[in-house]
């Protein structure tokens, strides 16, 4: 038997009403209540700590006022490792080994204990044994994947329950596996390409930093020595940067660290990030690899949804959610209105500026022909291979930026610094 907690709606009396039931499982729960002449509005199940620490309260002294501080015992403690958040990699080894052993004909509690039984992650071995008591209880799947929505988002719950509906758990798990693994790779693929210039930018700044706190004052000393005033004008702008950054060393890091904040504050927020994710999609290189990723994500997870069972408006909104750019989301978004009206996927697609002309077609052929999921792995496939591409060729076509950059940097200080020689040499002459 299994505690659930709910919140349900008396008919007669028009009052929301909250208690607990002892059962043996959801559905049994909501029966019950439907006896008793209840609507449920939220049915959850209670977890083993909550009853503990409610016996423990009922045991305990008298409680004080209202507001009174908390005591040793009711401290919130944070371990490591459980804060309820599972690494992507940890996830996708899961979904795969747990499709591969139902593909074998393992029950799903089975597989589910065995893997409970392997898995090394503190946070995902305790989700998966709370997973295995929800389906003992007589729960779904879904259910169980449903209350632990920090480690799986809506995509992982909706392909599930429409698995389960489907009666096709396997080929769903299988399909959620394969989509995950492409992701991670197309991931990987991008943070490879982009550690080079991110070292070369910090190496460019550690150079500068050195040169500016340590080499140009020995410089500043010899000149005011030689030349006192009248140094180029170049020069001095380049000494007195050197002298801010010396003797202003908190305010130049505070700067920098306001200037990094500002950024993240400006991303949070709608608009900042609306218009943070348009300049990525156009800004030069690295744009046409964020839209192709983009596009990529977006048809993949499209069609994995639809091929799964997932009914359409259900699964856009589940893409808008999971598409990481707003840009792409805000498209999304217009794509469902438009269905939800009756009308056709193209026009919104088309009036994004998001898709190119092949994907809005690819999409048009699909959508009259009845062939959506096929024609969005098509789309995501030539993608995947787009950024593949691009992602090769991307190392090659910011070295040639990043070595200019390091270039002017470095060149400039050493023209500032003998600027003054040559002065010196056509005064002699």
């Amino acid at each position: 038997m299994a505690t659930f907690q709910y919140e349900a709606l008396n008919a007669k009396s028009g009052k929301t009403e909250k208690g607990e039931l002892n059962v043996a499982s959801q559905s049994e729960a909501l029966a019950r209540l439907q006896e008793m002449g209840l609507a449920p509005i939220k049915v959850d199940p209670v977890k083993k700590e909550d009853h503990k620490k409610k016996g423990k309260a009922k045991r305990g002294a008298p409680q004080g006022k209202k507001g009174a501080k908390k005591g040793i015992g009711d401290m919130e403690i944070k371990i490591p490792g459980l804060s309820g958040r599972v690494k992507e990699k940890n996830l996708t080894i899961f979904t795969r080994q747990l499709a591969q052993l139902t593909s074998a004909g393992l029950p799903l509690l089975s597989g589910l204990r065995v893997l409970e039984r392997q898995e090394k992650n503190p946070t995902l071995r305790r989700v998966l044994g709370e997973l295995s008591e929800v389906i003992e209880g007589g729960g779904t799947f879904s259910e169980g994947l449903s209350q632990h929505s920090k480690v799986f988002n809506k995509l992982f719950v909706s392909m599930v329950k429409a698995g389960e509906l489907g009666g096709v758990l396997e080929v769903v798990l299988d399909r959620l596996a394969q989509f995950m693994e492409k992701a991670m790779r197309i991931k990987g693929k991008v943070k490879a390409a982009m550690f080079y210039p991110i070292a070369v930018l910090v190496v460019a700044i550690v150079i500068m930093g050195i040169l500016l706190v340590f080499v140009i004052p020995k410089f500043k000393d010899v000149f005011s020595e030689m030349m006192g005033s009248g140094l180029p004008d170049f020069t001095q702008f380049v000494l007195d940067i050197s002298d801010t950054v010396r003797l202003n060393a908190m305010g130049t890091l505070s700067g920098m660290f306001a200037t990094l904040f500002t950024f993240a504050m400006i991303g949070r927020s709608n608009f900042g990030r609306y218009i943070l994710d348009k300049m990525s999609l156009f800004f030069p290189i690295i744009g046409p690899v964020v839209e192709k990723v983009a596009i990529a994500r977006f048809a993949r997870t499209l069609g994995t949804l639809i091929n799964s069972g997932v009914p359409i408006l259900q699964a856009l909104n589940i893409v808008k959610d999971t598409s990481g750019n707003v840009v792409v989301a805000r498209a999304v978004q217009d794509v469902h209105d438009s269905v939800k009206e009756g009308e056709t996927i193209v026009a919104p697609l088309e009036a994004s500026g998001v898709f190119p002309p092949m994907v809005v077609s690819m999409v048009d052929v699909g959508e009259k022909t009845g062939d959506m999921p096929q024609m969005l792995e098509k789309i995501a496939d030539t993608y995947d291979e787009e950024v593949d591409r691009a992602v090769e060729s991307l190392p090659s076509l910011i070295e040639p930026i990043m070595i200019v950059f390091l270039a002017v940097i470095v060149g400039s200080i050493v023209i500032a610094m003998f600027l003054p020689l040559i002065k010196m040499i056509e005064g002699i002459e």
